[in-house]
């Protein structure tokens, strides 16, 4: 099932530029523990996919993930041996911006230790560096 918008304003869009932290979804707010971006990035529709598939598969029944990311930005690219110019090429897949210091995965109802091992099978499948963080007793 890929993740993407039902609708967009525009089918195209620009690629900006990632610059500074996460000012929001910092914390581990759903579940007990969480994965955490340690660097900026685009994070595709088939890496969370893939992510949420094997994060179920370690689970099982038990526990349950909480993802806090969603592909809204469309990504173009050109076929391959296309010469120059003719416009901009048409989206080729959706992608999540991912800021550092955001909070992507969450989990709830397990012990540490299985959260722990989650999410190093999800550390994985990231293009990025990612940490993991447990929710803050205030």
């Amino acid at each position: 099932m890929a993740l993407m918008p039902k609708r967009v304003k525009h089918r195209k869009s620009q690629r900006g530029r990632i610059r500074g932290n996460a000012t929001r979804g910092t914390r581990v707010s759903y579940g007990d523990f969480g994965l955490q971006a340690l660097q900026g990035g685009w994070i595709s529709a088939q890496t969370i996919e893939a992510a949420r598939i094997s994060a179920q598969q370690y689970l099982r029944t038990e526990g349950k993930l909480f993802i806090r990311i969603f592909p809204h930005k469309s990504i173009t690219s050109k076929p391959l041996e296309t010469r120059m110019g003719k416009g901009k090429a048409e989206p080729d897949y959706w992608a999540a911006v991912v800021k550092p210091g955001q909070v992507m995965f969450e989990v709830g109802g397990v012990s540490e230790d299985a959260a722990k091992l989650c999410f190093r099978r999800l550390a994985f499948k990231m293009p990025i560096p990612v940490k993991f963080v447990k929710r803050r007793v205030m």
